[in-house]
């Protein structure tokens, strides 16, 4: 089992270039599931299981792992399915998201395969808001579903959009007038944080599902409506998305130069050093960790008094 992430290091390499690579898995059915590697620590048997009163439902217990004390997360369970039974055999993913480090229980891991984000769909329009996948895609000739891991555990620990007061007491927004924030981010739980958040510092927002249709919109405004480029304040962007990701959108943006001007925040949930090199390496102004509105509202606030003063 240690051997499947084995040369999880050296994979990273590939962020930047549009691709990625999948840790494939099962749950409690045939379906095939997937997460990104970037963000899995280490794949091992469940070393021992502590249950916890007044947990929540989706929660094991706990177990320990590198001198840390970790949820155990039945991933089945948490995103609908028939819940995975807990025994000698069982296996756990252990992630780092935002900052938090925590294990889910799969089924059985298949494989590690190396994709283009070109081959990275959204999910269907069809599948409605309910569903826990931020994309799809198709390997071998079969479905592969990717969870939107945000939205797993906003339901477990709900994330905030509230900002501190002293933050809220300043006349800074008002001095750049209707300029407003394009956010992009696949997974909606993390598109409802983020517009959460800069709205209530009184600054409008507009979206987009990925970094394609970020770089089209972005594109368009610069062909056909120049004064509305001129009021977007900063592109927030995540890194991970389908079909363009958050360091060729930053790639292209810099590229551009109608756009390159544009002040571009990082607002991930991966971690690390290498990740901050990479951002830099594409031109991001910004690298901030995802589910933390007082530091989005302090670098935004930060932002605009650099460019009033």
């Amino acid at each position: 089992m240690s051997g499947v992430l084995a040369s999880v290091d050296q994979r990273t390499k590939l962020v930047g270039e549009n691709r990625l690579e999948l840790l494939m898995f099962k749950l409690s059915g045939r379906q095939t599931f997937a997460i990104n590697v970037f963000k899995v620590q280490e794949v091992l048997n469940l070393p021992n299981l502590t249950e916890m009163p007044n947990r929540h439902h989706c929660i094991c217990g706990v177990t320990h792992f590198r001198g840390q004390t970790l949820p155990v997360i039945n991933l089945s369970q948490a995103i609908g399915m028939r819940p995975l039974e807990v025994n000698k055999e069982s296996i756990i993913v252990v992630t780092e998201y935002n900052r938090s480090v925590q294990a889910f229980l799969v089924g059985g891991i298949k494989q590690i395969v190396n994709l283009n984000w070109e081959d990275i769909m959204p999910p269907p329009a069809a599948a409605g808001r309910a569903h826990y996948l931020t994309a799809i895609t198709k390997y071998q000739d079969e479905i592969v579903e990717i969870i939107d891991v945000e939205k797993v555990l906003s339901e477990i620990t709900p994330y905030s959009t509230d900002v501190s007061n002293d933050l809220l007491q300043n006349d800074l927004v008002a001095a750049v007038g209707d300029k407003f924030v394009l956010v992009v981010d696949d997974s909606p739980v993390a598109i409802s944080q983020a517009t959460g958040t800069v709205e209530k510092l009184g600054l409008p927002t507009e979206t987009a599902p990925n970094g394609l249709k970020a770089f089209h919109m972005l594109r368009d405004w610069a062909n056909n409506d120049p004064e509305k480029l001129a009021r977007c304040l900063l592109v927030l962007t995540d890194a991970e998305m389908p079909q363009m990701d958050g360091y060729s959108l930053t790639t292209e943006i810099r590229n551009d130069p109608r756009l390159s001007h544009l002040y571009v925040i990082m607002h991930t949930s991966l971690s690390g050093s290498f990740n901050q090199a990479m951002a830099q390496r594409v031109g991001c102004n910004l690298l901030l960790s995802k589910f933390q509105p007082d530091d989005l509202a302090s670098v935004v606030l930060d932002y605009i008094r650099e460019i009033v003063s």
